[in-house]
């Protein structure tokens, strides 16, 4: 389960990458967004087309750009992972159970 977690976020994590790249250097396409990312091709492929599922980039044939309004959109991002951060916080300061095997004794 913690796995699937962290593979998750590191998934996003990438996504967010490519996402400020884009920004910055729009428009731009996959093999500078490698470059500049030092994330591999099909990876920046599969980010990108999530991106553009989300709403949040557009493809042209100059390669890709920011989706208009997208300065509200990532300050929503940014205030939904601090909230999120703050939830897992919260999370860790509850009482913990020990976890214990059910085949010992």
């Amino acid at each position: 389960m913690i796995q699937r977690l962290v593979d998750q976020l590191e998934k996003q994590a990438r996504d967010l990458t490519v996402l400020e790249t884009v920004i910055e250097h729009h428009p731009i396409g996959i093999v500078r967004l490698s470059q500049e990312t030092d994330v591999p091709e099909h990876k920046v492929r599969y980010s990108l087309r999530m991106l553009e599922n989300d709403g949040l980039i557009e493809a042209t044939q100059q390669g890709a750009i920011p989706a208009e309004g997208i300065e509200e959109t990532v300050e929503d991002i940014n205030a939904s992972i601090d909230d999120l951060i703050a939830r897992i916080e919260a999370m860790g300061e509850g009482p913990v159970e020990e976890v214990t095997d059910a085949t010992a004794d």
